[in-house]
């Protein structure tokens, strides 16, 4: 069944011109259209389905410092003070709160590589806390045994995934930007070599920047221009369990289950990591550049199914804009849940906390996790193209840093200082040898 998510009603029509178009209503999507909307700036978002449907109403809702990659560490510190200024700002609830993030654990090594991001996280002032036998243990009574050690970033938080993306939309609109869903984006015009304008299935918008935050539609949408963008879908399966009895923690991860408190007071149960890899034509493509990643996680993924076939979203297929395309087909991508998983989770779940044995289960989902070659999301005009801006393969990290991508994005379109260095995200370092590169701390 799909996730949780609040609608949004939006009945605005296509606007024959815009400053800029943010193809894509997820969260880097909205944020992008706000800032760009808070800079003055005439702006057209516009989403095939619904604002929000696909990852990010379906992922866990942290937004945290702890673990990183250095390269996303500066846009995660940033992002954190983003989305408190967003509900000063707007007056809007994304749910977001600062409830810190507990991580547990009984394996050395895994202890040591924590010790040693907390190291380095020092060294750019960010704040973590090593947790030895006792304070792990005490932090993490609800599980009512005895851990080795642990991790407390006080600073990070969680928002609510149901709720962010619709909260940032009607911001939008307050500000006088166009927000339209069920319109798809079919492909752009270019003018001397420039873009030029945006083609959707309802009509055309002229303009000379577009940002395509598609999720894990981009890639499929970058082919037909030309581009050729790496990316991979990693089918994650999740569930939800109501309010209960029990102290259980806000925010807590383990390796063998993550737990997650939700708006309703209810919790989102979660395996780091784990996931199914479907056929897509897609998929052997780039099955090249992405052996690394895979092979590093084999423990976590398996091979999965005909469902991203069947889904569409990574078609290496070439659509004609005077007709109706993949996306028009498949408005929001729900993929079917992996049964096996969501039965293991939630064995997990009560192994680790009994408190949640006593809960209902509300919903399990699937989504799709859009990813790339490095885990580090492609943020940057592509040169072939100017005026084409790709913000995508965000690599499961995407919801917590939405705040800091849109402004990143909307520096680098009003050609401001950026937020952070853009150097990190360009995404031309695929056409480089440093594609499988993952950065040391």
């Amino acid at each position: 069944m799909p996730a949780p998510l609040t609608l949004v009603e939006t009945d605005a029509g296509l606007p024959r011109s815009a400053d800029a178009v943010v193809i894509g209503a997820g969260i880097v999507g909205v944020f992008t259209a706000y800032y760009l909307a808070r800079r003055g700036l005439k702006v057209a978002l516009i989403e095939k389905g619904r604002i929000g449907a696909e990852q990010s109403s379906r992922n866990w809702g942290w937004c945290r410092q702890q673990n990183r990659d250095a390269r996303e560490l500066p846009m995660a510190t940033k992002s954190l003070d983003l989305w408190e200024r967003f509900a000063a700002e707007t007056g809007e609830d994304t749910g977001f709160r600062r409830r810190g993030l507990l991580y547990l654990s009984d394996n050395e090594e895994e202890l040591a590589g924590w010790a040693r991001w907390r190291d380095f996280a020092r060294t750019v002032g960010v704040t973590t806390h090593m947790l030895d036998s006792a304070g792990a243990t005490e932090r993490g009574k609800a599980t009512g045994r005895t851990w080795k050690g642990g991790v407390f970033s006080p600073t990070d938080g969680t928002a609510d995934p149901a709720n962010a993306a619709p909260a940032v939309a009607r911001a939008i609109v307050k500000l006088g930007g166009t927000v339209l869903q069920h319109c798809a984006a079919r492909g752009i015009e270019t003018e001397g070599g420039k873009l030029s304008a945006v083609i959707t299935e309802h009509g055309t918008i002229r303009t000379k920047v577009a940002i395509l935050a598609g999720g894990a539609w981009a890639s499929s949408f970058c082919r037909q221009l030309g581009i050729r963008f790496p990316q991979a879908s990693i089918r994650s399966s999740i569930l939800s369990v109501g309010p209960g009895e029990g102290n259980l923690p806000d925010a807590l991860h383990t390796a063998r289950v993550s737990v997650t408190r939700r708006g309703d007071g209810g919790h989102t149960l979660a395996i780091s990591g784990r996931g199914r890899i479907d056929l897509t034509a897609q998929t052997m493509r780039f099955a090249a550049q992405f052996l690394p990643m895979f092979m590093r996680r084999w423990r976590s993924l398996s091979p999965g199914g005909l469902e991203g076939l069947r889904s569409g979203h990574e078609s290496l297929a070439r659509w004609r804009l005077d007709r109706p395309t993949p996306m028009e087909h498949m408005r929001i991508l729900d993929p079917a849940v992996d049964a096996s998983t969501i039965k293991l989770t939630y064995e997990r779940a009560v192994e680790l906390l009994p408190a949640i044995g006593g809960r209902r289960i509300t919903a399990s989902w699937a989504g799709y996790i859009d990813s790339t070659p490095d885990g580090v999301p492609a943020i940057g005009e592509v040169a072939s193209v100017p005026g084409f801006v790709l913000a995508a393969g965000f690599s499961g990290h995407g919801f917590g840093i939405g705040p800091g991508a849109g402004h990143l994005i909307a520096d680098i379109v009003t050609a401001v200082t950026p937020i952070v260095d853009p150097l990190p995200y360009r995404p031309k370092r695929f056409e480089t040898s440093a594609w499988g590169k993952v950065a040391d701390f």
